[in-house]
């Protein structure tokens, strides 16, 4: 089965490669504001989840910076996901506003609220 897993995981990397959306093109005053913007956010993926690969997408078409974090290999970010979202679940959108934190899972809802947020900035 992890064969499989890799072989998959490696097929999805190769056509995501090949077929990644055209950039959004930004001015410099909305890369700072979008900067700002996205700041306190950060993703929590697995490098070769479908769902994480379709975020991922939609984050470089709409030309922001989102730190990633990888839950499968790294120890600290599948504590702090599990802590602090509940699940070790990914895609996960960990956004810090106003000293809040909240953590929004499944791909559609976080492509949603990006897309919301970001793609007619101004």
């Amino acid at each position: 089965m992890n064969v499989i897993r890799k072989i998959l995981g490696a097929i999805i990397l190769f056509v995501d490669g090949l077929t990644r959306p055209r950039q959004m093109q930004r001015t410099d005053e909305e890369r700072v504001k979008l900067d700002e913007q996205t700041r306190k956010m950060q993703i929590f993926e697995f490098r070769t989840c479908p769902f994480c690969v379709k975020v991922r997408r939609n984050i470089h078409r709409l030309n922001i910076n989102i730190p990633l974090r990888d839950a499968r290999n790294d120890p600290d970010a599948a504590r702090e996901l599990i802590e602090g979202g509940g699940k070790r679940q990914v895609p996960c959108l960990r956004i810090e506003e106003d000293g809040l934190v909240s953590w929004m899972y499944e791909s559609n809802d976080i492509n949603a609220f990006l897309n919301e947020r970001f793609e007619n900035v101004t």
